[in-house]
């Protein structure tokens, strides 16, 4: 079953557990009322475009073709000017546009295709949509792994493609909520037995492009934790707790501003 198809019916996933526990309001605005997008990010359209890219990438690696830089530079063009192209709906910071996030990408691909190391991983699946319960919550845990392979030790390999204006810390690896969720799915859908390795594989837009690879492992403590912060972010929805976080460092790029605005106003003049 494909991502698109699990969305259709009520459900958590990573970003959304995520997205209720950094700002209650931005979860209502986007899942409870679904309000459209006042606007699409750069940065956001951008790493689609990448991630695009990179997953066509390995569907050719996959039969045992590995696509040249020029091709897949090309396949970043006609991936960006699909989305972006004459597209007014995209907010570009300052400094940027079309022609200069194209060029961007391009040598940001260049640095990944040079430093990507060689590897024989068997790759199992791309673009690999899961589902799973967890006792007490009626409704589903979705998602979808950008790439999943297995070394030749028999160990799986989930790697989480990442379009980053910086480079990460050991901890943000080590702490990363969604990577958490990857490892619950993966273990509850057939592979409870296999040794489990988590990967990001981060193309860095810093001044010189980079390309940085962050291993990590999770532990059962771990997901207990995970299952835990679920169960309350499902208590707060059911109770229809949306605390606004209007002190996030998220809030410059939110994508719903004016409804932040318009939600603290009314509360001012009841």
């Amino acid at each position: 079953m494909k991502l698109s198809d699990l969305r259709n019916s009520p459900h958590l996933s990573s970003s959304s557990v995520n997205d209720y526990i950094e700002c209650g309001l931005l979860y209502k605005f986007g899942r409870i009322d679904r309000l459209p997008m006042e606007f699409k990010s750069d940065a956001l359209e951008f790493g689609s475009a990448i991630h695009l890219t990179l997953a066509e990438f390995y569907q050719f690696k996959m039969v045992g073709d590995t696509l040249s830089l020029k091709t897949v530079q090309e396949c970043f063009e006609t991936n960006w000017r699909l989305l972006a192209e004459g597209n007014e709906g995209i907010h570009y910071s300052e400094g940027k546009d079309f022609e200069t996030l194209l060029r961007e990408g391009k040598e940001l691909l260049a640095v990944w295709h040079e430093k990507l190391p060689e590897d024989n991983f068997k790759i199992l699946a791309i673009e690999e949509a899961f589902t799973f319960r967890l006792p007490g919550i009626p409704i589903p845990i979705i998602g979808a792994t950008d790439l999943v392979e297995e070394d030749t030790s028999g160990a799986i390999i989930i790697t989480d493609f990442k379009t980053s204006g910086r480079a990460y810390s050991v901890d943000e690896v080590d702490k990363n909520p969604q990577m958490t969720i990857y490892q619950m799915a993966f273990r509850r859908n057939g592979y409870r037995d296999r040794e489990i390795l988590l990967k990001f594989d981060a193309l860095i837009k810093t001044k010189t492009p980079k390309f940085e690879q962050y291993w990590t492992t999770r532990s059962e403590m771990d997901e207990i934790r995970m299952v835990r912060k679920i169960r309350e972010v499902w208590k707060g929805i059911q109770k229809g707790v949306f605390v606004p976080n209007d002190t996030s460092w998220k809030c410059k790029g939110c994508h719903y501003q004016k409804a932040c605005k318009d939600w603290f106003e009314k509360g001012e003049a009841a």
